[in-house]
């Protein structure tokens, strides 16, 4: 069986032939996006790209396939990606690339709480020099006997993160996984948070897979609060549309007439383990399907 490294090096070379969907080059070697699609990309799809070969790389290579916008998913102690914010800006820029939103978080207690907002302070100055528009926190930490009083927490941290970021004209989100569309006490934890933060300072990633996952409809919570959404992670078991299970039009219909710039597409797990194919391939879908902006 091919192992991963030796399929990397093989679809690198296939994308520097040219070997993947035509469409114009641009003057830097990359490819020049679908016309009138923006089509990001959550960098953790790459994850072990990037660990193996590097950032760069791993930038060429999403510049090659047609994105145009990437989410970050790499930050430690004013680094991107192990660069400085500079860097990292610069490297996207020369590749027709531009870093609009990232993933960060820092697990929250009130007894931490001075140590964690000092934090946040350096990341917004780091994220604030690359220019991105949102901060995501990816995750919260809960278990089986998390009470809605734990989650309200979580919610008034989110709000004070918020007003940092929204002092440096950054919005501050949350991701959801399946885990915040159980119930406690009665009441659905997704539903809570949206209602329990300040909807000025915080907005919800909303990500389509999860979310139906967990038994929600990501067309109804898009319809039902416009204004909490801002950004979208689209996402399938493995590549875009190729479970069958998801149907993405009415989800980008909504999208859509709720005026949604920015989107992702995330892949976390590869049919024959192989990253570069299965973000290839979900491009390549998006890229054909007529309901896609």
């Amino acid at each position: 069986m091919q192992n991963r490294r030796d399929f990397l090096k093989q679809a690198s070379l296939m994308l520097a032939g040219g070997i993947v969907v035509p469409q114009l080059i641009t003057s830097c070697g990359g490819k020049a996006a679908v016309p009138g699609k923006n089509i990001g990309l959550q960098l953790y799809s790459l994850r072990e790209m990037v660990k193996d070969e590097g950032i760069q790389k791993v930038l060429e290579v999403v510049a090659k396939m047609g994105y145009t916008a990437v989410e970050a998913a790499d930050y430690n102690d004013g680094k991107i990606y192990g660069l400085t914010p500079a860097d990292f800006k610069k490297r996207l820029s020369d590749l027709g690339l531009k870093c609009t939103s990232a993933h960060l978080s820092q697990t929250y207690t009130k007894e931490t709480e001075g140590e964690v907002m000092a934090w946040w302070d350096k990341a917004i100055a780091a994220h604030n020099e690359v220019g991105v528009k949102y901060l995501v926190q990816p995750w919260m930490a809960t278990n089986e006997q998390t009470t809605l009083d734990d989650i309200k927490l979580y919610c008034n941290y989110f709000t004070s993160v918020g007003y940092k970021t929204a002092a440096a004209s950054i919005a501050f989100g949350y991701h959801n996984h399946n885990f915040e569309f159980r119930e406690i006490d009665g009441q659905l934890i997704y539903d809570y948070m949206l209602d329990n933060v300040s909807p000025n300072h915080v907005f919800f990633e909303l990500d389509v897979y999860w979310c139906g996952v967990g038994g929600g409809d990501p067309v109804a919570y898009l319809k039902n609060r416009p204004s909490q959404f801002k950004a979208i992670h689209i996402k399938d078991e493995k590549e875009i549309g190729a479970s069958g299970k998801i149907d993405f039009k009415p989800i980008f219909d909504q999208m859509k007439a709720n005026n949604i710039k920015d989107w992702y597409v995330e892949v976390e797990q590869y049919t024959n383990n192989n990253p570069v194919a299965s973000v290839q391939e979900s491009y390549d879908f998006l890229a054909k399907a007529d309901y896609v902006y």
